[in-house]
């Protein structure tokens, strides 16, 4: 694991100035903070700010970078704008990382940089990742990717630095949330933002809410539902999630998984 951990360090010093496209994640706060020890200033994490992220994990991501002194700025992103995301077809996220890799190249350009890396890892070969498509048409480096680095050795490593994501659930942008084919807006976005919000404020460690026009499906872990079913949370998290504008409040019985809104394409595919 910690020869990984030299390979990535000379990977990063042979792309010399680097911009890191930085989301406050467990691998983006990893590979910026291993950046920022290996280059110094010829390093600068780089966070996008739409209304697909949440406010907290924005003030989470800027807290960490400060804590850790790396350099990070803040652009905007116009995704909202771009008729062939919001649409919600199943290669959105390829729109959503074309916006940030357009945004990054333009930043290269005009400054000097000469390589831009992200945070995808070994763990995500063999997932379907339609950003990915978007990093190779931009020439974006993954080198948690290239050196073999996997979620959890990404984890454990992050442990051994003091990262705070050491242990930080897996975290997918708020459009991730409405199932393909419904469209993104920000009215959604919204509900969703706050619907999370009210299931991590009642303890929740790892919280996904489905948008499903007026329903919300909870996806919590399957250890967390003998919580979810004590009539106080219950009954906190129900009137809570109605005020936001949900009329139905339903709870997953099959628990968190990952991609579990690419569940349909699999269907599709049989």
């Amino acid at each position: 694991m910690h020869g990984k951990l030299d390979q990535l360090q000379s990977a990063l010093r042979s792309g010399g100035r680097t911009l890191v496209a930085y989301s406050g994640g467990v691998d983006s706060v990893f590979l910026a903070k291993v950046a920022h020890d290996t280059l110094g200033d010829k390093a600068l994490a780089v966070i996008a700010d739409s209304p697909s992220l949440p406010r907290r994990e924005l003030q989470e991501a800027l807290e960490i970078a400060e804590q850790f002194g790396f350099p990070i700025r803040v652009i905007k992103t116009e995704e909202m704008g771009d008729a062939n995301y919001t649409s919600n077809p199943s290669n959105r996220c390829y729109f959503c990382k074309s916006e940030l890799f357009e945004s990054l190249a333009e930043i290269v350009k005009r400054e000097g940089w000469q390589t831009i890396v992200y945070g995808e890892n070994a763990s995500d070969v063999g997932d379907y990742r339609p950003g990915a498509v978007a990093a190779k048409e931009y020439q974006v480096r993954a080198p948690l990717k290239e050196v073999g680095l996997t979620k959890m050795e990404i984890r454990e490593l992050s442990a051994e630095l003091g990262l705070p994501t050491a242990d930080k659930p897996a975290m997918a942008c708020l459009s991730s949330r409405i199932p393909y084919g419904e469209p993104v807006t920000e009215e959604a976005l919204r509900m969703i933002e706050a619907a999370e919000n009210v299931l991590r404020d009642a303890g929740f460690y790892e919280v996904r809410v489905r948008h499903h026009k007026n329903m919300a499906r909870i996806e919590v872990g399957a250890e967390e539902f003998q919580k979810f079913f004590e009539e106080k949370v219950r009954g906190t998290v129900t009137q809570a999630l109605r005020k936001i504008g949900y009329a139905y409040v339903t709870l997953d019985l099959q628990g968190y998984r990952r991609g579990s809104a690419n569940e349909v394409l699999v269907k599709l595919k049989e």
